[in-house]
């Protein structure tokens, strides 16, 4: 017999499973809804529960209740962690891998070794203020009541009565279980997963598998992993939503059932922008190789010129894992464009920025700043020419330049980007929304360099963006690649392509130049 214990987010108890449980056991399973410490309904008017619980603390209580199950327990005990849940879940199972067999992420993040749980809370106030709390026990998270839901993940599917009743059942979720980092043995890569994605509430099957191919390293483990996934479409609570359809598929990913991504190509390894490289495959132009100087996060590809040039500062996308390599700045892609820009006489100038994860973008904002800066002071710089260009999951730190652009920033460029959080990235910060940044940029040039083929759900927030563009009466010279996926640079090297990365180059270049043709 499988034995299911259920694992509940952040504000609930086991309650909220009762429905799945039920179904679960109908069908021959046994269930075993969980109500960690501190998670139990209160009493109406009941104070704190008065314990300094904590992450380590919702390990314990798992850990101590598989150990009760004994040796003549269920053959197989599967662990399904929903939201905040899964990181008890992992926790637990790392201790006793030899007693689980199966992991099940229901709407829950991609947690790692070192990483809290408040990385993943898509309620900015929150983060903000757990993140800024001092002293060794911060303020417990107040449950949210009625609207305030949705500040923590999609309420679409949900009836009136499971609203109320999530409004009276849910209690304060004590702050350091969601501070406390998550200690994540090797072993845990071992033990078989599933993820339950909620379509309603975040990314589908075809957004992961786009990651898994062309995006951080995390994602292509998955297809090297054989996690398994299913779709529920569905907000952020399907066990009160869609109880017997999670029933079901908590069943089959038991069984060993579900979508498979697809392995690995031989050969290839993530690309920082979010394409998909060949180590050995070179950008799709013939450039020169330029004398460069590496300074702090940023190298500057130098052309021939006597005196200081424009220049162009590439913005990789992501997020990008701390320890990739090659990094961002020595990856094909960019050395390519940096070199491109300086056969044409302007400054290409690469960076690596630390956007290791969604909430990273703040650091990585900073990091693009202080690139900014050292650049305008290089003796070889224009300091009153520069353009920033920006790729893929970078798009969103075009924000802040397009909100109050400096005088010397002659132009934007961007490339297959991601213009507006996709579904799955909520907990990127307010203050990167650059399709609400278009209001201020009043006569900045834009130039945008559209994939033909890209992921819908990036793809939207393109069309997005230039509909915002249209609104405020902001011109955008788009260069389409009508057959150019994203990454076309090394996935579709082909002559549109080559052409599309051209005509960009120019356009951007005859906007830091009164020259014409674009000649720097």
């Amino acid at each position: 017999m499988t034995l299911f214990l259920l694992v509940s987010g952040p504000f609930t108890g086991g309650w909220v499973w009762d429905e799945v449980a039920a179904r679960l056991r109908a069908e021959g399973a046994a269930a075993h809804p969980v109500t960690l410490t501190g998670q139990a309904p209160r009493a109406p008017g009941a104070g704190p529960a008065g314990t300094d619980t904590g992450l380590e603390t919702h390990v314990d209580d798992l850990v101590r209740l598989i150990d009760g199950l004994g040796d003549g327990g269920p053959g197989e005990v599967v662990l399904v962690g929903h939201d905040y849940g899964i990181h008890p879940v992992l926790g637990a199972a790392g201790r006793r891998p030899e007693r689980i067999a199966r992991v099940v992420y229901v709407a829950a993040g991609m947690a790692e070794d070192g990483d809290p749980a408040l990385r993943f809370v898509r309620d900015e106030a929150v983060r903000d203020r757990l993140t800024a709390a001092t002293g060794p026990r911060p303020a417990d998270v107040p449950a949210p009541v009625g609207e305030e839901w949705e500040r923590w993940g999609s309420t679409e599917g949900l009836s009136p009565a499971a609203r109320e009743r999530l409004d009276r059942l849910a209690v304060p979720q004590p702050a350091r279980t969601l501070t406390e980092p998550l200690r994540l043995p090797a072993a845990v890569a071992d033990i078989p997963a599933t993820g339950v994605l909620c379509t309603a509430d975040g990314p589908g099957i075809g957004m992961i598998e786009t990651l898994a191919e062309a995006g951080p390293p995390q994602f292509r483990a998955l297809a090297e992993r054989g996690v398994t996934f299913f779709e529920l479409d569905t907000g952020h609570w399907p066990m009160l939503s869609r109880p017997g359809d999670l029933a079901g598929v908590l069943l089959a990913a038991a069984a060993g059932r579900g979508h498979r991504l697809p392995p690995p190509v031989p050969g290839r390894t993530p690309a920082p922008d979010g394409a998909t490289a060949a180590a050995d495959r070179p950008f799709l132009l013939d450039v020169s190789v330029r004398p460069r100087e590496r300074t702090s996060r940023i190298d500057l590809h130098l052309p021939e010129a006597d005196g200081p040039r424009p220049a162009v500062l590439f913005v990789h996308g992501g997020p990008v894992a701390a320890d990739a390599r090659p990094t961002p700045r020595d990856s094909p892609v960019f050395l390519g464009y940096a070199r491109h820009a300086a056969d044409l006489g302007a400054v290409g100038i690469t960076l690596d920025h630390r956007l290791h994860g969604l909430t990273d973008y703040g650091r990585a904002a900073g990091d693009l700043a202080e690139a900014v800066e050292r650049a305008r002071a290089h003796p070889l710089v224009d300091e009153r020419r520069i353009a920033l260009w920006f790729f893929s999951g970078g798009g969103l730190l075009a924000a802040d330049w397009l909100a109050a652009p400096p005088p010397w920033l002659r132009a934007l460029a961007f490339t297959y980007p991601v213009l507006a959080p996709p579904p799955g990235w909520e907990t990127v910060p307010s203050r990167f929304r650059p399709v609400t940044a278009l209001a201020s940029a009043g006569r900045l040039p834009l130039v945008l360099t559209r994939a033909g083929r890209e992921h819908p759900d990036f793809a939207r927030t393109v069309t997005d963006f230039l509909d915002a563009a249209r609104a405020h009466g902001t011109a955008v010279e788009v260069v389409d690649v009508p057959h150019g996926r994203h990454g076309f640079e090394t996935l579709d090297p082909t002559e549109e392509s080559r052409a599309a990365v051209r005509h960009a180059m120019r356009s951007v270049l005859a906007r830091l130049t009164d020259a014409p043709g674009g000649e720097a």
